[in-house]
């Protein structure tokens, strides 16, 4: 792989091929098949989990169906070429606009496959990208990227470009991205494999579905694919000097001035249409202030970087799931799920410049989590016992206090302020039973000790 002298095209020669040398080995398929690399694949596959595809095969099945010869079989059917991968089974998932996200979801075989590809792959094309493309990349995460745009906003572009691209991965152009492959890729065999993956259709509701576009989100290849379908973008904005920053399919371009965001977005619309054969969606693609913007869940207020309110009514709407009265679960095991949710949360978004608001998110999520407590207590007797028995050594809750508590007739939001629910379900309390801080996970990313 020292012969690394070809360039990916660029704006109106995306289509065009610039240089007759080959750029890789006509040899792929071989590094790809090694034991080892298939068994690093195969690491990697039972690490990330997820459901089994049309076949049924689950995870914990692999290793016994590996070892009873079908491994064999389908290594032999890659080396001669015969191998056909099974369709994709579609599954939908909620969207945070409130619409459906379509996934499709590979065998575990195919997921062992593609993943070993990706490996090989990844080295040839990741070099070469663009240092803006933050999405599905080694060692490059969506917080970079955001903090990229914070920088661009200090030099004074306080006006975004955002570009929503109707349905990314529904609508990639196969022909132009079997194009773009073969300017590194060299091995036909390879090649051939790769587009029958992305033929290999859908199951959806036991129907069999062509897919003549689209690359299916859920598959170990799909993000590698869609950087190298969205890298001539990325060339073409760097080439008329644009800044920006991309993640995935996501992207925003700073520019000074609401005339010049006008034009850009008009001229990129353009390319994406024409040239990479992708459909802009007009409705949701504007020019905004940066204070208007919403990129990655994040917005900038004067360069500084702050919850978007969507990601913050989102969030707000999954604690609300996690401390529902009607869950049935122990409160031991409810408080394990929302500390989960809440450290995973914190870890992406506790960039932004939000401390106060993490005190103040906590305080209401404490008020939530006794709400769950004393609505699980039910009669007043069990409220008043556990009120006595759960308050400090040194802060026992009054017989009258608790008496009170477990009498009253307000709800059980009004209920969860009370001071004797307070002192019994103290802080402390709740610490030590294991409900995580946004205050401490916040403090413990900006200032690590």
């Amino acid at each position: 792989m020292s012969d690394l002298n070809t360039r990916m095209p660029s704006g109106s020669d995306v289509t065009q091929r610039t240089d007759m040398k080959p750029a890789f080995s006509a040899h792929l398929l071989e590094p790809i098949l090694q034991p080892a690399n298939i068994l690093k694949a195969w690491k990697r596959v039972r690490a990330n989990k997820g459901a089994a595809g049309i076949d049924g095969m689950s995870i914990d099945d692999f290793p016994a169906w590996a070892k009873d010869g079908n491994w064999k079989r389908i290594m032999s059917e890659l080396c001669s070429g015969q191998y056909q991968p099974s369709p994709v089974r579609r599954v939908e998932i909620d969207k945070p606009d409130g619409g459906k996200r379509q996934l499709g979801i590979p065998t575990i075989v195919d997921r062992v496959i593609q993943q070993a590809i990706a490996q090989v792959l990844t080295p040839i094309f990741d070099p070469t990208f663009s240092d803006n493309s933050f999405g599905f990349r080694p060692n490059r995460n969506g917080q970079q990227a955001v903090k990229q745009v914070q920088s661009i906003i200090k030099t004074g572009r306080r006006f975004t470009v955002d570009v929503d691209l109707s349905k990314f991965f529904d609508r990639v152009n196969h022909d132009l991205l079997m194009t773009l492959l073969g300017y590194k890729v060299k091995d036909k065999r390879l090649l051939k494999l790769i587009k029958r993956y992305l033929r290999a259709g859908v199951i959806d509701n036991q129907l069999y579905v062509e897919s003549r576009e689209g690359v299916p989100q859920g598959g170990p290849l799909s993000p590698l694919l869609s950087n190298i379908m969205l890298d001539p973008l990325d060339k073409e904005l760097e080439k008329r000097g644009h800044q920006f920053a991309r993640y995935a399919d996501d992207f925003t371009i700073l520019v000074k001035t609401p005339r010049a965001g006008d034009r850009v977005l008009s001229s990129i619309s353009r390319f994406l249409c024409h040239r990479l054969k992708l459909v802009v969606n007009t409705t949701k693609s504007h020019v905004v202030k940066t204070s208007e913007s919403k990129f990655l869940g994040f917005t900038f207020n004067r360069g500084r970087i702050q919850w978007h309110p969507k990601t913050l009514l989102k969030f707000k709407q999954q604690v609300r799931r996690l401390t529902n009265r009607n869950w049935g679960v122990s409160m031991h095991y409810q408080l394990f799920k929302i500390s989960q949710y809440l450290r995973g949360w914190i870890n992406y978004f506790g960039i932004a410049n939000s401390y106060q608001r993490c005190v103040d998110l906590d305080h209401w999520i404490r008020r939530r989590v006794r709400m769950a407590y004393w609505r699980q207590w039910r009669r007043p007797r069990t409220k008043v016992r556990s009120l006595m028995r759960l308050g400090r050594s040194d802060a026992r809750v009054h017989v009258q206090a608790a008496v009170a508590c477990g009498i009253t007739s307000k709800g059980p939001w009004r209920s969860a302020k009370t001071p004797g629910i307070n002192q019994a379900l103290s802080l402390d309390y709740l610490k030590s039973e294991g409900l995580y801080s946004l205050r401490d996970g916040w403090i413990a990313l900006h200032y690590p000790k």
